[in-house]
């Protein structure tokens, strides 16, 4: 077994020399600035003639199979990411995990998968990452060695390069469906029953302030894109985001993205300045992409002064501590409130939290959909209208479980009639349990 795995390895290593070769030379016979200046789609046909002019001038001797590879990676090389591109057109990957230039993961199902794509080198590496960064005007090196930015179809990209990162440059990519997900798409996947997805499209139409809680990964910003997708295109939506992701269908959508401060430590512009200025441009929905920050303090006065229906995502392990992270990131804007003041506040501006979770198998899911009824003393109440109660797991390693309302019908219910949503009593019983 040894002979076959060294021919192999010489070969591999042979085959990423001529490309090499072979990109260098096709560099050598584009106008770096009309390549910089044309979109791909105008590129990609003379590209593909100067290619095949390349490789009929190199005379390879390479069977027809090895010449459309090396022509497709000369391509993905000049107007894509190079070996990423294969992984970014799967459907079925989600993340791409770049841990140097010889070892990249992939998520697929829920599950983390080691494959065979490498890059040449660290440089080759390098160039990837900063072809990225510098598409949305950012910059990675030495003196900003870590950067945020995201791909032309949405998809978030996270890059640290030495010396922060000991072993070379790290690349994380956190794929987006180019066609956005519905409820019918987390119907079929189980992660919720078709009663959570009424109330939740009711309480969207409601206008109820909602906040997405759930863990890294456990879909808080797909469920804010479905809940989106309920919004009457009448409205005007203004999004606010550290990178954009959102997926809005609607025709009156207003994006906004923050701006990291330059070398000199100016020109930052964060998500509280963009907040701030978003309640000067008449907005009928406020959409955070995620709270984490001094911003919490004036969105919550923004949901307590007229801005119904807002939405915003944040990191907890439960509607509790979800809550909890929310009074503190208000201490983080420097205001000094006393605690039953600030809880007061919170029970007055949200209406619900929608608590996600990504299981030990890889699915993903609504574990909880409570109500944030008010206040009891100085604790903030909250009552569970659907809970995921989980049952263990099966021979497949698939956890078990099963949806189910708790009984209890949310004192928001007769703002949703008044609303003219005549949501049926019967979806609250507890009787109604269903299996994912």
């Amino acid at each position: 077994m040894i002979i076959p795995d060294r021919v192999a390895s010489r070969r591999d290593s042979e085959f990423t020399g001529l490309r090499q070769r072979l990109s260098q030379q096709l560099l050598e016979r584009i106008d770096p600035q009309a390549l910089g200046q044309l979109p791909a789609a105008q590129m990609r046909a003379p590209l593909r003639t100067l290619i095949h002019n390349v490789l009929n001038d190199s005379a390879l001797p390479l069977n027809q199979r090895e010449l459309r590879e090396l022509a497709d990676d000369l391509e993905h090389e000049v107007l894509g990411l190079g070996p990423l591109e294969p992984l970014l057109a799967d459907p079925t990957v989600c993340d791409i995990l770049v841990n140097g230039s010889e070892q990249i993961y992939v998520e697929r199902h829920g599950k983390l998968e080691l494959t065979s794509t490498r890059f040449d080198d660290t440089e080759h590496l390098l160039r990837i990452i900063d072809r990225i960064v510098s598409r949305v005007g950012r910059r990675v090196d030495e003196a900003s060695p870590m950067v945020d930015a995201r791909l032309a179809d949405g998809s978030r990209a996270n890059a640290i390069i030495p010396p922060l990162a000991v072993d070379g440059p790290v690349l994380s990519i956190r794929k987006f469906s180019r066609i956005p997900l519905r409820m019918s798409d987390l119907l079929r996947f189980g992660a919720l029953t078709e009663d959570m997805a009424v109330l939740i499209q009711a309480m969207v139409q409601a206008k109820l302030n909602v906040l997405i809680s759930g863990g890294t990964g456990s879909g808080k910003t797909t469920m804010l894109n479905v809940m989106s997708g309920f919004i009457s295109p009448q409205e005007r939506i203004v999004t606010l985001e550290d990178a954009a992701e959102l997926q809005l269908q609607q025709p009156h959508v207003v994006r906004l993205e923050t701006r990291p401060p330059n070398l000199e430590g100016q020109g930052e512009v964060t998500q509280r300045a963009l907040l701030r200025n978003a309640l000067r441009m008449r907005p009928d929905r406020i959409i955070l992409g995620e709270v984490r920050a001094d911003e919490v303090l004036d969105m919550l006065q923004a949901m307590n002064t007229g801005h119904d229906g807002s939405m915003a995502t944040v990191h907890a392990n439960s509607a509790r501590d979800a809550l909890m992270r929310i009074e503190n990131m208000v201490g983080m804007a420097g205001a000094v409130l006393p605690s039953r003041s600030l809880r007061t506040q919170i029970a007055s501006a949200l209406s619900a939290v929608i608590q996600l979770q990504r299981l030990p198998d890889g699915q993903r899911c609504v574990t909880s959909l409570s109500e944030v009824v008010g206040m009891e003393g100085d604790v903030i109440t909250l009552q569970e209208i659907f809970t995921f109660e989980r049952l263990g797991m099966g021979p497949d390693g698939r956890v078990l479980g099963r949806f189910k309302p708790t009984g209890v019908r949310p004192q928001f219910h007769e703002q949703l009639l008044a609303c003219g949503l005549h949501l049926s009593d019967a979806l609250y019983r507890p009787a109604a349990a269903v299996a994912p």
